[in-house]
């Protein structure tokens, strides 16, 4: 698959690239409309990706944004599932992450007043 234009399929690129656990899952995804290839919506997993192309898609509460890079030909380790894709989007701030939680200095289950600032926290209740 080294010769100049190879593809391989969008469903099978994904799994090898270790985004999702299966080849079912990735289909999944694609054909409910959530991936753009090369600024285009796709929505079959049959599609023929190379080196080179931009995907753009939702992973978790994330936007995936990722130039591919290499095609593969194996689901490998992790760090060789890493080197075929270059990840674009900007890191997030640590700060975005993690919710401001209540400090609970405490060890054990939350008191009263600390669920009822947890709940408050989330929305939750009064």
């Amino acid at each position: 698959m080294s010769e100049k234009g190879a593809g391989i399929r969008l469903d099978k690129w994904l799994w090898h690239a270790r985004f999702f656990k299966t080849r079912s899952l990735c289909a999944k995804q694609i054909s409910a409309g959530h991936f753009r290839l090369n600024g285009q919506k796709v929505s079959k997993p049959a599609t023929i990706v190379r080196a080179g192309d931009g995907l753009v898609f939702p992973q978790g509460r994330a936007v995936r944004i990722i130039r591919i890079i290499g095609l593969g030909t194996r689901r490998g380790p992790a760090p060789e599932a890493q080197a075929l894709y270059d990840d674009l989007a900007p890191k997030p701030d640590p700060a975005e992450i993690t919710p401001d939680v209540p400090n609970n200095d405490r060890k054990g289950r939350p008191t009263k007043k600390d669920r009822r600032q947890i709940n408050q926290m989330w929305g939750k209740g009064p």
